[in-house]
């Protein structure tokens, strides 16, 4: 059994409407660049940590960083939380990435150095 993150169709059918217009060459797969997007970052790992069922690591960050700037994904997040009329907080914490990341830059390289 796989521990792979994959989004349903129903959930990308849901987020479709915010998708930028494509301009030029088809884009890669949406589904297996964000099923691969969320898994990374669900996981605090590495872009180049991906595993390959998701595609090149390069690809996944590129549409991360693109639609990132360009504020896709926070209006997804605005978008879906206007679909109920229930007031809700949610909260996203990163202490644990930031914490894991700083940590697993700490490992000790082979001769003793500090990486």
């Amino acid at each position: 059994m796989s521990n792979l993150f994959w989004l349903t169709e129903e959930q990308l059918e849901r987020l479709r409407p915010f998708f930028p217009k494509s301009h030029g060459r088809p884009r890669v797969d949406d589904r297996r660049v964000l099923s691969g997007i969320i898994f990374i970052n669900r996981n605090g790992l590495r872009w180049c940590d991906a595993p390959a069922a998701y595609g090149p690591h390069k690809t996944l960050y590129n549409r991360w960083k693109r639609w990132s700037e360009m504020g896709v994904f926070a209006r997804m997040f605005e978008g879906l939380a206007a679909e109920t009329s229930e007031t809700t907080t949610i909260m996203i914490d990163a202490t644990y990435l930031k914490a894991h990341r700083t940590a697993s830059s700490l490992r000790v390289k082979k001769g003793g150095a500090v990486a």
